[in-house]
């Protein structure tokens, strides 16, 4: 007998693949609010939690594929989709990989503005492949409603580019120090808006 409607299998699979299909639906909608949430002064919570677009997307394609396998009965179509499942994680696992790597980072610093506990001088560094680079933000306000501006970004891939020194030249100031190892240093200004913290410039070395 064919199956029908009625029958508790099919029930059970439609409701499988409704799921799935949420699931990936869920998925792609993460991957914009995640990139609206890292834009300059974005809520940091927002972009913690939802600016991870390789994460999303592998997790959107094992949503979609299970819910194809689930939903089609054909074994020539659960093969196929297979097939290409496993294609798609042969040869772009190895780049998302890479790509992660980059993602990676440690915060080095946290530090308040003097006066000021709701403004922090933050500072991350990471490496890129072999060169290490370093972030600094501000981050502004308390809780949920943190925003984070970015500051400044140094790419070690010239030594004259390596981060010395990042600290607070009043509450609405910056001070960052790059120094080449050989005794030459530079030394950069960065003005805060009083009021949302936002930097006057966004310095970019290497």
């Amino acid at each position: 007998m064919g199956e029908t409607m009625a029958d508790p299998a099919v029930r059970r699979r439609r409701t499988t693949v409704r799921a799935l299909v949420g699931a990936a639906t869920a998925c792609a909608a993460a991957v914009p609010v995640g990139h609206w949430a890292a834009h300059p002064g974005g809520l940091l919570a927002l972009a913690r939690t939802f600016d991870h677009p390789l994460l999303f997307g592998w997790l959107f394609l094992a949503a979609l594929t299970a819910a194809l396998i689930v939903g089609f009965r054909h074994a020539a179509v659960r093969v196929v989709v297979s097939v290409l499942a496993a294609a798609a994680v042969l040869f772009g696992g190895p780049v998302s990989l890479l790509l992660a790597q980059s993602a990676f980072t440690t915060t080095l610093q946290d530090a308040p503005a003097p006066g000021r506990p709701d403004r922090h001088l933050v500072v991350e560094e990471g490496a890129d492949l072999i060169d290490p680079f370093w972030q600094v933000y501000v981050d502004e306000g308390t809780g949920l409603t943190t925003r984070r501006w970015q500051v400044a970004h140094f790419n070690g891939d010239d030594p004259a580019n390596a981060l010395e020194e990042a600290a607070w030249a009043g509450p609405d100031r910056i001070r960052l120090v790059t120094d080449d190892g050989d005794g030459e240093r530079h030394t950069y200004v960065i003005d805060l808006s009083p009021v949302t913290g936002e930097p006057s410039r966004t310095l970019s070395r290497g």
